[in-house]
């Protein structure tokens, strides 16, 4: 039977599982994660409030309980882990589904003073993720500069503005939810150095700034105006011109008086960060103008912003892991249909999917032809791949490998404390937020049994 890894549990690696199960009744599954939690960006990305999605990971769940598919949590590949060559020698295939770690930064003065985080590092440390930076955030902030025109842009400004009976009911861990109910924070800007008509946020996150209690969104009309798109949206592509008319909308609405405000800012590139007693006092933006071919200039005049938090949300890439090639230009690693390329060579039995295969683009959803196209690739290699035997069932090995496997069980166990967590507290559902705690919960359960397969 071909037996493949996938590395990765995010909807790219559980597609790819998913994919393959699907096309092939003889293929077993193993799906590496160095996390011992399943399901990638929809767990520790997707935010807290937004249940719909995250409800994604039911679908998920399906996958990964499948007779043929295995989860194996706390495997760090690479680095200070397994290494590729080792994991390609007891698996038949391999697909590296690893997404894009890295943020993109802004490369302006004053971007690395106390105060200056990236969004992933805020979303993370929100969403209970055990590598979180400490909870410092929100410590004196009474206004926040949010870098960036996208959704992950407006999740983080959403969640700035929402206060602690709105988050309770949700996953949150405890201590991002008391920081946020004492929050200071009464004045969110939302930047972008372009304009509206070339904003990446989807309409249905940008109406959702309109509904938070106690919150007025400005916009001011004349940054509006300075897009050559604004005066004639009727030309623009639905999802652009509905965002346009939100907006304009916005632009012409009586002041509120609300307790907290959300700018919504266009026309604007970071310049500098500016400090104050040692830490972010400001942000210092440089107008700008559109050039006619779908970009900016600078225009040479500035602008001061006072903050006292900045989040960067401007991006992000792929970070190369040890023993694969890596295209430092794009982020990603080369390839051909998903089949791995070695100075232009296919090399046997490696594969890519997802954000290290294409580069961070698309939604959740765009996972899913990705995944089908590299595991369409590796069933069609499967013939010559079945050549070389392996020396069994690679669980024990990975062990030898220093590697401590949290199953399927160790799983169940960490959402059993996560439910009783909650419970203790008065919520629902709370997730743990540390590596100890998750290892604990996992406990003896991490290797616990499951029925045999195929």
């Amino acid at each position: 039977m071909l037996r493949v890894a996938v590395v990765g549990s995010g909807p790219s690696g559980v597609y790819t599982a998913q994919s393959l199960v699907q096309q092939d009744p003889e293929v077993l599954v193993d799906v590496l994660d160095r996390l011992p939690c399943p399901y990638g960006l929809v767990r520790y990305g997707v935010a807290p409030d937004h249940e719909k999605i995250k409800s994604l990971q039911n679908n998920l769940r399906a996958v990964l309980e499948h007779e043929r598919v295995r989860f194996l949590g706390g495997i760090r590949i690479g680095t200070d882990g397994v290494p590729p060559a080792r994991l390609r020698e007891l698996y038949h295939a391999v697909v590296y589904c690893v997404g894009a770690a890295a943020d993109r930064h802004l490369g302006v003065p004053g971007e690395e003073l106390p105060g200056s985080w990236s969004a992933t590092e805020f979303v993370s440390w929100y969403s209970a993720h055990p590598d979180a930076a400490a909870d410092g955030f929100l410590r004196g902030a009474r206004s926040a500069v949010v870098v960036g025109l996208g959704n992950v842009a407006v999740d983080v400004t959403r969640i700035l503005a929402r206060r602690a009976a709105e988050l309770s009911p949700t996953d949150m861990p405890e201590a991002a939810l008391t920081a946020l109910a004492s929050s200071g924070v009464t004045e969110i800007h939302m930047v972008g150095r372009r304009g509206p008509s070339q904003a990446r946020f989807t309409t249905k996150e940008l109406r959702e700034l309109g509904g938070l209690p106690d919150t007025e969104v400005i916009v001011d009309e004349a940054e509006l105006a300075l897009d050559p798109a604004y005066g004639d949206s009727a030309g623009l592509p639905a999802a652009q011109r509905r965002n346009v008319e939100v907006l304009r909308a916005w632009a012409s609405a009586p002041a509120q008086g609300a307790r907290r405000r959300i700018r919504l800012r266009f026309f604007l590139r970071p310049a500098a960060l500016l400090a104050y007693d040692g830490r972010v006092g400001a942000v210092r933006f440089e107008r700008t103008a559109p050039d006619r071919r779908g970009g900016v200039t600078g225009t040479g005049r500035y602008e001061d912003v006072g903050a006292q938090l900045v989040l960067r949300s401007v991006g992000y890439r792929g970070v190369q892991l040890e023993g694969l090639p890596f295209d430092p230009e794009r982020g990603t690693v080369p390839h051909l249909a998903g089949r791995v390329l070695r100075e232009g060579a296919v090399a046997p039995g490696e594969y890519v999917a997802g954000w290290i295969k294409r580069g961070p683009t698309g939604v959740i959803g765009t996972n899913r032809p990705c995944a089908k196209e590299t595991a369409t690739s590796l069933l069609a290699d499967g013939p010559a791949l079945l050549r070389r035997e392996l020396p069994g069932d690679p669980l024990g090995s990975l062990r030898a490998a220093g590697a401590e496997p949290v199953e399927w069980a160790g799983w169940l166990a960490i959402e059993r404390a996560e439910a009783e967590l909650g419970a203790s507290l008065g919520r629902g559902v709370v997730k743990l937020a540390d590596w100890a705690a998750l290892r604990t919960a996992a406990g003896p359960a991490r290797t616990g049994p499951r029925e045999p397969r195929r």
